[in-house]
C-alpha cells in the first residue's frame, strides 16, 4: 500500500498536493477508490481511500487510524561531524531508513568543511522525507542546523546513552556495553568527520559521561561508521533483528 505524507487534513479527509499529487496520479497511477496510507507529519498514520484525483490535488478519505507503528522503541540522535560535500545526502537517506530520530551536523576540531557553507537544509529535509516514504516510517527525522561541539556536550546528560565510536578505543564494544546497560530509551551517537577526533575531544567526551566504543578492527569511513553504529543500536536496543 502506497504511503503519503501531508499536513493538510480537514475533518476526515487528507489533501495531497504538489509533487506528491503528481507522484500519486502520474507515476504510481493510483485510481479513485484505491486504499493508501496517510501520515499527518506528526507521527500519526491513517488508512485511507482515494475519493478524488484532480488536476492539482487528490482527496483521500481517512477510514481509520493505523495501530501499526514502524518506529523503534529507542529514539536515536546522530551527531555527525560535518563531512565533505555529498556525503551528508547519503547519511541522511540511509539513517532515515535505519530509524534515526534526529540528525545534527557537528563542528568538531578536524572538520574541514566551512560550516558557514553548510546551507543544504531544505535539500536534506527533502531527502529525509523521501526516505521516510520509501521505508514507510511513521515519523520524519528532524535535520537540524550545524551545532558546535560545546553545545552538543550539553545534550549528553539528557540521553540515556551517548556513544562515540573511536578507532583507538580499547576492546569495549556493544556486547560489553549491553551487559553494563541493557536498556535505553534514548541514545546519542557521535561520529567524527574524515579527520577523526582530537584526543582532547575524546577525553572531554569521556569526562562528560560518553561511552567510547569500538566498532571492530577495521577503520570505517565517517558515513559507514554512522550506519554501523545505528544498526547496532537498533539491534541491541531497538527493533532490528526480530523479537528476542
Amino acid at each position: 500500500m502506497h504511503k503519503f505524507f501531508t499536513p493538510l487534513i480537514e475533518e476526515n479527509c487528507a489533501i495531497i498536493e504538489g509533487d506528491d499529487h503528481k507522484h500519486l496520479s502520474r507515476v504510481l497511477r493510483v485510481r479513485e477508490g484505491e486504499e493508501v496510507l496517510i501520515n499527518d507529519l506528526r507521527g500519526m498514520d491513517f488508512r485511507g481511500k482515494v475519493l478524488e484525483i484532480g488536476k492539482t490535488r487528490s482527496v483521500v478519505e481517512l477510514l481509520e487510524r493505523s495501530l501499526v507503528s514502524t518506529e523503534s522503541p529507542v529514539e536515536v540522535t546522530l551527531y555527525q561531524g560535518i563531512p565533505k560535500a555529498g556525503k551528508m545526502d547519503l547519511i541522511v537517506q540511509k539513517c532515515t531508513e535505519l530509524g534515526v530520530t534526529r540528525i545534527v551536523p557537528v563542528k568538531t576540531q578536524r572538520v574541514v568543511v566551512n560550516s558557514t557553507e553548510f546551507k543544504k537544509m531544505d535539500r536534506l529535509n527533502r531527502i529525509a522525507l523521501e526516505a521516510a516514504k520509501q521505508s514507510k516510517r511513521s515519523r520524519i527525522p528532524v535535520i537540524e542546523e550545524p551545532m558546535s561541539f560545546e553545545k552538543m556536550l550539553e545534550e549528553i546528560p539528557h540521553l540515556d546513552l551517548f556513544l562515540v565510536p573511536y578507532e583507538n578505543a580499547e576492546e569495549f564494544g556493544f556486547h560489553r556495553l549491553v551487559l553494563d546497560q541493557p536498556k535505553a530509551a534514548s541514545c546519542g551517537i557521535l561520529i567524527g568527520p574524515e579527520g577523526g577526533f582530537e584526543e582532547a575531544e575524546i577525553e572531554e567526551l569521556r569526562r562528560r559521561g560518553a561511552r567510547i566504543i569500538t566498532l571492530g578492527q577495521r577503520i570505517l569511513r565517517t558515513e559507514t561508521a554512522g550506519f554501523t553504529a545505528l544498526t547496532l543500536v537498533q539491534t541491541f536496543y531497538g527493533d532490528m533483528g526480530g523479537s528476542r
